[in-house]
Parts: structure tokens; C-alpha cells; sequence
């Protein structure tokens, strides 16, 4: 399978970038309270797109910061925020983004993490600039005890927010699903961006066995383990919630350089070209997928012209070799044969159509020659778990963009 070379910065990213944004405010994340929101409120802490500086803007609290700002501290302690998972899952790193906050910035953070099974009901609403935690609001946040919680990320510090130090990376390693958060700021400060790349985590004995339910679907634990090129979009965005909002909202790969100089199609009106793209995905759950759907929403001018589906089943050992050898090693069968693909156009692929049965954990979506796609759904039962003939693979590490 081709490769294209890794340029610039990219190649030293961390692995955990291929994860979800599980706090994002388009999967359901919420900051449920803030200690102080003086210069700019906490919500923009979990924004999808990245942090924007307009040198002009400023509200009659002073600057306007596109992040979380609290005000310069004059009394004792911290700031700090509780956030709520969009999806609860597994965590497996955190980019503390701060963007544009530059002679502003905290000094110092620390992340703490708790699952709770009686979510608090404590909510922030409207615009919070210029305003600090109520009297109220701080007796009902002290009976979650959220100083106690365990440390996800012990006290850190932060680099100011100038284009070549702004993403804070940091690897967590902790085994145990996380419903909330703490964010702490020492002592007090400002923040862009707060992004937490983990895996979706479902209760499945919940699901009954005979029910379709979207088994890659980021709220249900499927995740992408393995891409040939994400230039302008990356492949997670496909197992995301809804149908895409804009072209940015889906996978996007450059246009491939091996094209032919004149296209030529076969007779089913599908593109004969050398190259592809592709990416890779763990399903949340071992299942038999009943119907495809892959939809090219926004996509006008640079859809891709076919796809294939390809699965397998693997073991965890099998992924984690997989994931080495840079998904060039392991047996993969089509699962949906080369499909014409249009522009802005959702295409469903009913059972009649697929060419194979029977339960898979991974699947590989590839299109020809390149472009893009906003949205992969995977319908199917999940097998059930006294008949799997596999054990689901535990969570692997991605490798880097292949």
C-alpha cells in the first residue's frame, strides 16, 4: 500500500492525536462550574474550532481572549474548573492549548479525574464573562470533593501561547473510565484550548444483542487507529456525532501527485487510477455490520470518486503488530466491493450488497484516488460476548501518520 512521506512538525506529534476529543462541545462536553470567568468564560475551553485573536475586541471587562481567563488573584488559592465528558471513556492525553494568551497564560496546571454514577447537577448558562463563582455555587460543588480526586496530570507547566509553544502535550496513564474533570490553574491565568484524546467507553450489557446500533460511532467506542494522509481533515472526524457541519468536519487528504495525466474509468464508470488513501478503525465492539452508510456531505469539488470497505478480526496481539508494521501485515477480505461515489451525497449500502458475514473488530475504509468524506456509519448487532471467537483488543497506542 502506498505511503506518503510525513512532512514538517507532524512526525513529532504525539500518537494520541488519532484518539477522539471525548470534552469537545459538539460530543456533549460542558464545564459545569469555573471558580472565575473575568476576561472570558470557560465554556470556550472546549470549543471545536481552534482559538482566534482579534487585537481590536474588548468588553467592558477588559481584553477580549478567545479561551478561559480568570483575573489576576488577590485573595488565596487557585482557579479551577469542573468539566463534564461529552463520552465517558478511557483517557489517554491531554493538549493544554494556550493560544494567543502569551504575557497572560497560567503558569501552571494540574488535571484530576473522577467517574461518577450520579451525574452532579450543577450547570453554567449564558455569557459568564466578568463573573465568579457564587456563594451557592461553591457549597454545591464542595460536596463532589473534587480536591480529592486522582491526578491525571500532576502539577505541570505550561509554555505561553506563541504559534511554536502553545500545544501542551501530555501522556496520561490511567486505566479507569472518567465521566468529569478537574482543571486546575496555578494561580490563576488564562487557557485556549483544552483537549482530551481518549477512547468512548459504553456500557454494552445494556445494548441487546439483536439491536443495529452504529458500532464505530466515536460515542461507542470506535476510534481510528491508522491513516495514509489527513492534510486537511482527519479520519476521526468521521465516527463523529450528526452528519457534518462543514468540509472541516470529516476526513480530507491532499490530492494524490501519482494521478494520470488523463483519467480513464471501467465500465461501471469508477476511475482507474495507481493510488489511494485510506484509514483504520477499531470498532467499538466486536460485531457483524448489516449496512453501510458513507456520506460525502459538503464535499462538492473534492469527493473521492470510489471507496471500498475492507474488515478482519484481530486479536490484541494482531492489532499491536498491525499498528507496527504500519497496517502493511494482517488478512483483510472486502467487506463492500468499489462504489462509485458522488458529490454531497449520502450513499447507503444495504446488507444485499456486502460481500461477507460474520463478526469483525477492525474495518478499513479506502478511497481512490483521494478527497474526502464527512461521515462513516456501521450498522450491525454487537456479537455477544459469550460467543466471541476473539477477544476484543485491548487499547493499542497508535502509530504515527503513515
Amino acid at each position: 500500500m502506498a505511503e506518503r512521506k510525513i512532512h514538517g512538525k507532524t512526525a513529532a506529534e504525539p500518537l494520541f492525536l488519532q484518539f477522539n476529543d471525548l470534552v469537545c462541545e459538539t460530543v456533549g462536553g460542558k464545564v459545569i462550574f469555573a471558580t472565575d470567568e473575568w476576561f472570558a468564560p470557560a465554556a470556550n475551553l472546549l470549543k471545536r474550532e481552534p482559538a482566534q485573536f482579534i487585537a481590536s475586541a474588548f468588553t467592558e471587562f477588559g481584553k477580549w481572549m478567545d479561551g478561559w481567563e480568570t483575573r489576576r488573584k488577590r485573595i488565596p488559592g487557585h482557579d479551577w474548573c469542573i468539566i463534564q465528558l461529552g463520552v465517558p471513556g478511557l483517557i489517554y492525553g491531554f493538549d493544554v492549548d494556550s493560544s494567543f494568551f502569551t504575557g497572560n497564560h497560567s503558569p501552571h496546571v494540574s488535571i484530576q479525574a473522577a467517574c461518577l454514577d450520579d451525574p452532579p447537577t450543577l450547570t453554567l448558562e449564558g455569557d459568564r464573562t466578568g463573573m465568579a463563582a457564587s456563594d451557592s455555587q461553591l457549597a454545591a460543588v464542595a460536596k463532589l470533593s473534587s480536591e480529592t480526586w486522582p491526578e491525571l496530570l500532576c502539577v505541570s507547566e505550561l509554555n505561553p501561547g506563541y504559534n511554536d509553544s502553545c500545544h501542551n502535550y501530555f501522556h496520561v496513564n490511567f486505566n479507569h473510565r472518567v465521566t468529569h474533570l478537574r482543571l486546575n490553574m496555578f494561580p490563576d491565568g488564562g487557557i485556549a484550548r483544552l483537549r482530551v484524546y481518549g477512547i468512548g467507553q459504553r456500557d454494552w450489557l445494556s445494548v441487546p444483542t439483536n439491536q443495529d446500533i452504529d458500532l464505530v460511532a466515536l460515542t461507542n467506542g470506535g476510534v481510528c487507529l491508522g491513516y495514509s494522509d489527513a492534510h486537511f481533515g482527519h479520519p476521526r472526524n468521521m465516527i463523529g456525532l450528526g452528519r457534518a457541519s462543514s468540509m472541516a468536519d470529516g476526513w480530507e487528504t491532499a490530492r494524490r501527485l501519482d494521478r494520470p495525466k488523463e483519467l480513464e474509468a471501467d465500465e461501471r464508470g469508477i476511475l482507474q487510477v495507481p493510488g489511494w488513501e485510506w484509514a483504520v478503525f477499531r470498532l467499538g465492539h466486536p460485531g457483524v455490520i448489516s449496512s453501510i452508510e458513507v456520506d460525502t456531505n459538503h464535499f462538492k469539488g473534492n469527493f473521492p470518486d470510489s471507496c471500498r470497505i475492507e474488515a478482519c478480526t484481530l486479536t490484541p496481539e494482531e492489532e499491536a503488530e498491525s499498528i507496527r508494521s504500519r497496517w502493511n501485515s494482517g488478512t483483510w477480505r472486502v467487506l463492500l466491493p468499489p462504489q462509485k461515489l458522488g458529490p454531497h451525497n449520502r450513499r447507503h449500502f444495504s446488507e444485499a450488497e456486502l460481500t461477507q458475514s460474520g463478526a469483525v473488530t477492525h474495518v478499513r475504509l479506502v478511497i481512490a484516488p483521494d478527497g474526502g468524506v464527512s461521515r462513516l456509519r456501521l450498522w450491525g448487532p454487537p456479537m455477544p460476548t459469550s460467543t466471541r471467537t476473539a477477544k476484543q483488543p485491548a487499547t493499542q497506542s497508535p502509530k504515527s501518520k503513515l
